[in-house]
């Protein structure tokens, strides 16, 4: 199936220049949707993956699924302020400043392999972040996969160790 169909680009959103790859007319059709999560458990499946953890917002539409249909469980990355319990936090650069990104202390158990998911892999930045948070608790990044990969942004160099499964690439 060729998933780039069901991909709607905006142009100039959020800003100028920007070209937005929007996912929603992807997960509003149920047969894109299944495929492009089908496609994500095929490849955990070979990684033998224990856990799936996905950052806010998007990596939880597609962590989920994936969780799921794996029979896993999902441990949410969100931002500092989000989860009601004791939490771990690593700080990244944003293109203007910094964020924090927190994951709870007892998600992970040491040893457990992990399976990242997010819609999209521009510069790598939050997925590095979420990599510190499992590699804190003593959890292995198994792999990491994504819908859309920006190959232009070269944001797989920053992830170079770790093993990518990306279904579409601009």
């Amino acid at each position: 199936m060729d998933l780039k169909q069901y991909i709607t680009i905006v142009q100039d959103w959020p800003k100028p220049g920007i070209q937005f790859k929007d996912i929603t007319t992807l997960m509003d059709n149920g047969e894109a949707y299944r495929y492009a999560t089908d496609k994500i458990v095929e490849y955990a499946q070979k990684k033998q993956i224990d856990l799936v953890v996905g950052p806010e917002a998007r990596g939880f539409i597609i962590g989920c699924p994936v969780a799921y249909s794996l029979g896993v469980g999902f441990a949410p990355v969100r931002k500092e302020g989000k989860l009601p319990r004791e939490t771990i936090k690593v700080e990244y650069g944003l293109e203007y400043g910094k964020d924090v990104l927190t994951i709870h202390k007892d998600a992970i158990k040491r040893g457990q392999r992990v399976l990242i998911t997010d819609d999209l892999l521009a510069t790598g930045g939050t997925i590095e972040a979420t990599i510190k948070l499992v590699e804190q608790l003593g959890g292995i990044v198994a792999g990491i996969a994504f819908l859309i990969e920006l190959s232009y942004l070269n944001g797989r160099d920053k992830l170079g160790k770790y093993d990518i499964l990306t279904l579409m690439e601009y």
